[in-house]
This record gives structure tokens, C-alpha cells and sequence, in this order.
């Protein structure tokens, strides 16, 4: 062993043995003898006399590298060398007198040496060594070591230049191409020939090897001339080595590999289909069973179903009645074992069951009535459906209790299912009737099925009636078309015995409330309805997942079926007794965090009653004692911790104030169910009670009066209660206000309160409340909130919040102000107008810079600016407009021609055309000024 050996040995070790020094020693030592002149001349000598596989590799590795590198720099001489020495290698022919034993080497060696003809043959084929695979051909008849070698070129040849699987540069292209033409040329028929009698000779004695052959050879059919294969000698031999039993699985495999890569090959699709009639399929369908390990049973059924794709293909391309009636024949033909295919065998990876299946069902749109075969396919595919939307049973408890591997396994099958439900919506609609029978002979199969499947069963025939509703119209859910009135009532009066398992519960509710348009129409129906959700069915179902959906999707159910509830609120009251009682207790322990998930299931919880109990329909007595037993606890209890917030210690405030925090929740969305015309005008009393139930919240910012979250819910509270209570909430509104500024001290909150208040201003002016601003209590804030809503119209960093007020202004211009020369409403509200904002706001903030023209939500700002200045005319006359072109325009050095043109624009009715007229004005006043402006 030589030091080159050594270095290389050492620097392929991988034991930790070796010191790391010394191994890095070893790979410098190895990288220098890469760059030496004579490194191929080393290598080549090193391949034909030594056999450590490690050597070797080095030795073919570093050809291939010098050859991809520097093959443009080498000379004639040294190339030669190179391309007979490895020639001579792969055929067993010696060198210098030595003959090379690589073919005694490990596959990967003898891949290398695969690798470094192609590398050849890429710089070389045909231009300069035309004759490569015609020199190769004779070797074959020296044996297997050959034909394994030559099987391995071509693999690399495919792998490395000729396949489309992988992406190619256009230098890369553009060989390929060269290549395969040389060879369609030359020497793709002996190689076809080749193949044809290796497997002939070799099929009993070496089964293997005839293997190896037929893998190669399906690489190539795809761009070789189909007629050297689908000719009668080659076809029989490929379908007799696929049904011939006593023989290597393997083989049989390999054979089905190429019969389907000549289906799959690309052509005219009347040739294709005269070539997949010929081909008689039908003899393989009888080899796929149960056997979902046989490589055999995989090969054919992925045959079976691309040959089935083919056929599909080929009847969306062709027009001739003939053809479409082959097209049709040979899919009925294909179809029974494609089904038995789907729901048994492990798919090809490239086959997609939902894109095939949605095809075939699109060919029967067109077809009407169909035929009895056509019927029995439905049926099949709808049993594919049933079958792939099926849960597998091993992950039932992962999936009941959700944990990581559970909660995969959903969304795997969330994902999955998205297109198969697609599929089942457009199999609904070409066969209606099927459908519907279908699913409810799932249905009772699933109720009757063995506690071993029952879960899964059941979950797929309900997730299956719940795709079904998607694709319903309501005319057709309303009148019950078809089955629909029989799988109702099946599925409202059936008690599954799995009904505790997560998922089936779930989908249940989920099915019920997707049908509800139906029980609008059926009242008969309620009280199934309701007992399926208040029962241990839905809101009392022990997994708290369940519980919450079921407390949403109940809110859904009394929105949809309001007054039709009325008769049975004191039943539902009493089944919610102990939620209810729970609901008025709050106590959260350091057990019970207050997450998100519970809020939402407090706040759904809490609008299902009050949508229950908040109707006209509901006696005016029986609605106060309903409202007054759920505020008066709630209340009382947040007093109660109001009062004792001072002796609360460190470890208790956060628990109190999740509580508080859930009760103010809980009461938002209680209200959510009372309309402002029910708690205003004919029932006042119930108003009132919300208003006493505000005045409780409102303390809530005095005792707690930093504590941010508490903040965010009670204001959340008043916006709520403007929108309920209208202009009687006003008078609690300075107050609320007051104490949210006193204590707003950080930069980010203030900004986020202001930001709040706006929002609530313009919720007041936009509900025809404006004229809460001019009571007695509020016209000392009037002034003060004027100036604020001026200075932020004009100068807030926040878009949005601008043109907000902006849109304060403009209402309350067409709230306070008659058409030119009537009564003045607001004492000094016109002149502030007309002096102040016009000039401030509609000129001046929008000559700054700052105003971008290019920002979408500026420009929005802008045209409610524009309109501002329209209204004011409409309401001011020639008051606003004189003020405004003898004063305002002067101070921005304002031409008179464009003054006089931006008059003639404000008068005419075309908004858009003032809107552009007015853009153009500013920034020629801009360009005029260079943004000099100073900003009043």
C-alpha cells in the first residue's frame, strides 16, 4: 500500500480512530494530487491493481470531476487514454495486459463507472465518439457482468442528461436532445434488440438480470419509437413473463413497469387508443388481490390505473362516435378493478384518485339518463369516497384526546377530504338519487357496525351527509328533496352508541346545524334538535371541545329558528341549569386559566341566551325575570370583588381580574340578544337594567384603573351600549371617559384610547346620535371635543383615525346645519366650519408633505376631504366659498385663474372631476411653494 492509498484510506474513515490532524493532513495530501497533471494517468493505473473499494471510488470520483472541469483543457492523447482505459473497464477488456476487476466491486462502484462514461458521452456523443453503444453491443455476449454494466449506463445516461424529472439547463437541454436524436439514429433499434433477446435467453437461468433490463428499458420507451417495442414479438413476451406463475416476482413486476410505460407514452389519441384496445388488459385485472405487499399487486395496479387514465384522457380528445364509444367500452371494462384498485392497494404516488374519479364523473354530465352501468360506477366511487375519508382506526384514541400525533392525523385528513368532498358535491349532482341512497344506507351500516370500526364508520357516514347539505340549494334543503326528509329524521333520532368519541360528536352537531333550513321548515323537528344539543350530546358532552363547539353552534340554531324557540325557553333554561348557574358563579381557580378558547365559549354561550331570551316574542314579565337572573348575580359578584380589591394579595389579583374580565365578556354578549328599539322604546324597564348593570362596570375603572385588559373589555362594554341603549347611554359617557384619560399615561396607550374614542365618536354620529352632543350635560364638552377632532383631522399619524373624523365633521354638518340662510342650530358651529376646519384641514394639512398622494388610505382621506368642502357648500353657500377663496387660497399663494376654476368645479355635480381638479391644484401649489409651507 502506497502513501497515495494510505492518504485516501485515511481520509474516508469514519471510526474516530484516526487523529484529526493526521485525517486533515490526509485530505490536503489527497486534494493536491487532484491538481497534478498526471492525476487520471494515477487513477486509471490505481483501478486496474488495486481493490480496496475505497481507492477505487476516490479514483472514479476524481475522473469524473477532472472530466467535468477541465475536459476543454485537456489534449488529444490524454482524452483517448481516458476514453479506452474506462471503455475497457466496463467491457472487460484489458489494460496494458491487466484486466480490471471493477465488475467484482460493490454496485455503487460500478454506478461510478457508469457516471464517468456518460460525463464522456455528454462532451463526446456522436461527434467525437460516434460509436460508443455500437462498440458496447458485441461485449453483451460476454454475460451478465456486462449487460449489468451496460443496464447501468443507460440508467446514468437517464438519470444524469435525459430526464425530464429533474430540471436541466439550456446547455443541458440541448445535448439531451443531441443524444437522442444520434441514437433514434443509430443504435436505438439494435439496443431494443438487445433487450429482446438478454430476457429471452436469460429469463429462467437468471431472472434478475432480466430485471435489470426492463427497469432500463422503461426508462426509454417514453421518447423511442413505440412500433420497436408494441410489435408482436416484444408485447407477448412482456404479458407472458406478467401471467406466467413459477417465476420471479420481481420480473413480473419489471415486465408490468414497461407495458406501462407504453401506455403512458405520449401520443395522438386516436393512435393511443387503437394501441390500449390492442393491448387487451383485461388479462392482467385477475393478478391484483389483497396483497398489498406484493410487488407484483402494486406494479399491475399501478398499470391497471394508469391504464385507466389513459383511456379517460383519451376520450376527453377524441371527436368521432366511434372512438368515444371505444373509449367508453374500455373504461366500464377498467373501472370494477380500478375501484377494487383504490379502496385496497397502495397507490402510485403520481395516480391522484380525486383528479381521475372527478374526470370520469365530469363525462356524465352530458349523459342523460344513465345506464345501469353507469349507475353501479356511482355507487363504486362513492364507495371510494366512503372509504378514503375513513379514519384508520389505530389513531382513534390520539384523535379522541388530540394529542400531537391526534391532532396530525386531523389535519392530514382535513386536508385530504377538501377534494373529495368536491368529488361527492359533483357526483350528488349527476345522480342525485344515488347519492342520497348511498349515504343512507351508509348511515344504517355505520350504526350496525362493530364496535371495532363503529367510530370510523359512523364519523365518515355523517362527515358524508354533511358534505351532502353543501352541495343542496335552501329551496331544496327547505322542501326535504328527495331522501333528505328520511335522512333527517335518521339522523336527529338515532342515539350512536360511540356518541362519546370527539369526533363523531362533533360532526353530529355539525351536521345538524348544516340542516337546519330544514328544521325551519319542519318545526315537528325542534325538540330533537334541542335535545341533541343540550343533552350529553352537545353542551354537556364531558370533552370540553365538544362542549364549547356545541355552545357556538347552538348560538347559530336560536339565531336561525328565533321566535320558533319562544315555547320552549323555560325547557331550555332548565337543561341549562347547571351551565347556567356556572355561567353566574364565575370563579376561575389557578386550575382554570382564562384562555381565549374559554372566553369564546362564555361569550357564544352567553349570546345563545340572550338571542333566547332578548326576543319581542318573549312576555315582558318573563324577559325581566330571564334578564334580571343572570345580570343581578353577575353583578353582585363584581361589586363583591370590587369591595374587597384592597385586601386582595399578589397571588389572588390575577385570578380576580380573569374573572371580572370573563363576567364583563359573558354580559356583552348577553346584550348582544336586545334590540335598541326593545330596551329604548317598548321596554324600557329592560334598558334600564342595563344601564344599572353600566354603572357597575364603569367602577370597574376606578378600582382597577391601569390594569389594560379591564380597560379594553369596559370600554368594549360602552361601544356595545351605544349601539343598545342609543342616545340614553350619553350621560354615563363623560364620566367613562374622564376616568379612561385620567390614567392614560404611557404614549402607546394613549394613542391606542384615542384611537378607541374616535371609533366611538364616529359610532355616535353615523347612529343618528349627534344630538346627544347638544344636552344639557354634554354642551360643556362640545368645545373641547370640536378642537380635538380639528387637531386630529389635521395632524394625526394615523390615516384611518383622520378620516374618521373627517367624517364626524361632515355628518355633523348635515345633522346641525339647514340649506344656505336657515336657522343656526349650533350657535357657532357654521363660522368654526368655515374659518377653522375649511382652512386648516381641507387646505393646509393637505399642502403639507406629509400628505402622500402615492399611499392608498391618504388618498381615501382625500376624497372625504373633497366631499367635506362640497357639503359645506351645499350647506354654507356662498359663505363658505368667499371665505375660502379670498382668505385661505391668498395665504397658500394661490392663483385667481385656479381659484376661480376650482369655483366653477365646486358648483358642478361631477364629484370626481372636483376630486381630480382639486389633486392637481395642491400639487401645483407644492411645486409653487416647494413644500414650504408652514403647517397651521
Amino acid at each position: 500500500m502506497d502513501d497515495v492509498e494510505k492518504a485516501i484510506l485515511i481520509s474516508f474513515d469514519e471510526s474516530g480512530a484516526i487523529d484529526s490532524e493526521l485525517k486533515s493532513q490526509a485530505v490536503n495530501f489527497c486534494q493536491q494530487i487532484k491538481e497534478t497533471p498526471s492525476v487520471c494517468r494515477l487513477c486509471i493505473e490505481k483501478l486496474c491493481f488495486c481493490k480496496l473499494v475505497q481507492v477505487q471510488f476516490w479514483c472514479l470520483q476524481t475522473l469524473h470531476e477532472v472530466l467535468r472541469v477541465k475536459y476543454g483543457s485537456m489534449n488529444l492523447e490524454e482524452k483517448n487514454f481516458i476514453r479506452k482505459s474506462v471503455f475497457s473497464m466496463a467491457c472487460l477488456e484489458s489494460i496494458d495486459d491487466k484486466i480490471c476487476t471493477i465488475w467484482e466491486s460493490p454496485a455503487f462502484i460500478k454506478n461510478k463507472l457508469a457516471q464517468v462514461l456518460v460525463t464522456l458521452i455528454y462532451f463526446e456523443y456522436p461527434l467525437i465518439w460516434s460509436s460508443v453503444f455500437v462498440d458496447f453491443l458485441p461485449h453483451l455476449s460476454k454475460g451478465t457482468v456486462v449487460i449489468d454494466i451496460f443496464s447501468r449506463l443507460l440508467n446514468a445516461l437517464d438519470d444524469e442528461l435525459v430526464s425530464m424529472d429533474y430540471p436541466r439547463t439550456p446547455e443541458e437541454l440541448a445535448v439531451a436532445g443531441r443524444v437522442k436524436d444520434a441514437m433514434r439514429q443509430q443504435c436505438v433499434p439494435q439496443i431494443v434488440r438487445a433487450w429482446y433477446d438478454i430476457v429471452s435467453t436469460y429469463r429462467n437461468s437468471d431472472p434478475e438480470i432480466c430485471t435489470t433490463v426492463f427497469d432500463c428499458m422503461s426508462r426509454y420507451i417514453s421518447w423511442i419509437d413505440i412500433g420497436l417495442i408494441v410489435n408482436d414479438a416484444f408485447i407477448p413476451l412482456l404479458f407472458e413473463l406478467i401471467l406466467v406463475d413459477g417465476i420471479s416476482e420481481q420480473l413480473r413486476a419489471a415486465a408490468a413497469g414497461c407495458v406501462f410505460a407504453v401506455v403512458s407514452k405520449r401520443m395522438d389519441a386516436y393512435a393511443k387508443l387503437s394501441l390500449l384496445k390492442r393491448l387487451e388488459m383485461t388479462r392482467v385485472f385477475g393478478l391484483i388481490s389483497d396483497d398489498n405487499d406484493s410487488e407484483l399487486v402494486s406494479s399491475v395496479a399501478a398499470l391497471v390505473t394508469g391504464y385507466a387514465l389513459e383511456i379517460l384522457e383519451c376520450s376527453k380528445r377524441v371527436n368521432s362516435e366511434d372512438a368515444k364509444v371505444v373509449s367508453m367500452e374500455l373504461l366500464d371494462e377498467v373501472l370494477p378493478t380500478v375501484f377494487y384498485v383504490m379502496q385496497n392497494c397502495e397507490m402510485d404516488a403520481a395516480f391522484s384518485i380525486v383528479q381521475f374519479l372527478s374526470g370520469y364523473v365530469a363525462t356524465m354530465k352530458t349523459l342523460s339518463p344513465l345506464k345501469e352501468k353507469q349507475m353501479l360506477h356511482i355507487s363504486q366511487i362513492l364507495e371510494v369516497i366512503r372509504t378514503q375519508i375513513r379514519y384508520d382506526p389505530m389513531y382513534r384514541n390520539n384523535l379522541d384526546i388530540l394529542d400531537k400525533i391526534g391532532m396530525e392525523e386531523e389535519d392530514r385528513m382535513v386536508e385530504s377530504r377538501k377534494d373529495l368532498f368536491v368529488l361527492l358535491r359533483n357526483v350528488g349532482r349527476v345522480a342525485p338519487e344515488v347519492t342520497q341512497i348511498f349515504i343512507r344506507n351508509s348511515f344504517a351500516s355505520a350504526i350496525a357496525s362493530s364496535s371495532d370500526r363503529n367510530v370510523e364508520e359512523v364519523e365518515a357516514a355523517l362527515s358524508l351527509l354533511y358534505a351532502l347539505g353543501e352541495s343542496m340549494t335552501d329551496e331544496a334543503m327547505r322542501v326535504g328533496t328527495g331522501l333528505l326528509s328520511e335522512l333527517v329524521t335518521n339522523l336527529l333520532s338515532t342515539r350512536f352508541p360511540c356518541h362519546s368519541n370527539r369526533l363523531v360528536a362533533l360532526i353530529y352537531l355539525e351536521t345538524i346545524t348544516r340542516y337546519m333550513k330544514f328544521v325551519q321548515e319542519n318545526t315537528q323537528y325542534i325538540p330533537l334538535v334541542l335535545a341533541a344539543f343540550l343533552d350529553e350530546r352537545g353542551i354537556h358532552h364531558p370533552n370540553i371541545y365538544v362542549s364549547r363547539r356545541a355552545s357556538y353552534l347552538f348560538m347559530r340554531v336560536v339565531k336561525l329558528l328565533k321566535s320558533k324557540l319562544v315555547p320552549f325557553i323555560e325547557t331550555i333554561l332548565q337543561s341549562l341549569q347547571d351551565i347556567v348557574a356556572r355561567f353566574t358563579s364565575m370563579n376561575l381557580t389557578s386550575k382554570e386559566p382564562a384562555g381565549s378558547e374559554d372566553g369564546a365559549y362564555i361569550f357564544e354561550f352567553s349570546q345563545a341566551i340572550g338571542l333566547l331570551i332578548g326576543m319581542e316574542d318573549v312576555p315582558l314579565e318573563k324577559q325581566s325575570d330571564y334578564l334580571s337572573s343572570l345580570l343581578t348575580p353577575l353583578c353582585q359578584q363584581v361589586e363583591a370583588m370590587l369591595m374587597n380589591a384592597k385586601r386582595l394579595n399578589p397571588e389572588d389579583s390575577p385570578l380576580k381580574i380573569a374573572n371580572i374580565q370573563q363576567i364583563i365578556v359573558a354580559i356583552n354578549a348577553l346584550s348582544k340578544g336586545f334590540s335598541e328599539r326593545l330596551v329604548t322604546a317598548s321596554r324600557p324597564a329592560i334598558g334600564h337594567m342595563f344601564k344599572q348593570t353600566l354603572d357597575v362596570l364603569l367602577q370597574i375603572l376606578v378600582v382597577f384603573p391601569k390594569v389594560e385588559p379591564l380597560r379594553t373589555k369596559v370600554l368594549s362594554f360602552i361601544h356595545r351600549m351605544v349601539d343598545t341603549l342609543g342616545a340614553s347611554v350619553f350621560p354615563y359617557l363623560p364620566k367613562a371617559l374622564e376616568q379612561l384619560l385620567a390614567e392614560s399615561e404611557e404614549i402607546r396607550e394613549v394613542q391606542e384610547l384615542q384611537k378607541t374614542l374616535f371609533t366611538f365618536l364616529h359610532v355616535i354620529t353615523t347612529h343618528d346620535l349627534s344630538s346627544v352632543f347638544l344636552s344639557p350635560r354634554s354642551r360643556d364638552f362640545l368645545t373641547a371635543i370640536m378642537q380635538l377632532l380639528l387637531h386630529t383631522s389635521c395632524h394625526h399619524k394615523d390615516i384611518i383615525t383622520r378620516k374618521a373624523c373627517v367624517q364626524i365633521f361632515i355628518r355633523l354638518i348635515k345633522d346641525w346645519c339647514a340649506r344656505p340662510y336657515g336657522e343656526e342650530k349650533v350657535p357657532g358651529f357654521q363660522s368654526f366650519m368655515i374659518e377653522t376646519f375649511a382652512t386648516n384641514c381641507c387646505l393646509h394639512s393637505v399642502l403639507d408633505k406629509s400628505f402622500e398622494f402615492g399611499d392608498a388610505n391618504t388618498l381615501v382621506l382625500f376624497g372625504e376631504i373633497v366631499l367635506a368642502q362640497k357639503v359645506m357648500y351645499e350647506k354654507f353657500g356662498d359663505d363658505f366659498l368667499v371665505h375660502l377663496v379670498s382668505k385661505g387660497f391668498p395665504s397658500a399663494h394661490c392663483p385667481r385663474n385656479l381659484a376661480e376654476q376650482y369655483c366653477q368645479k365646486l358648483k358642478g355635480s361631477d364629484i370626481k372631476a372636483l376630486r381630480s381638479f382639486y389633486q392637481k391644484l395642491i400639487e401645483d401649489l407644492r411645486l409653487q411653494q416647494n413644500g414650504s409651507l408652514v403647517f397651521r
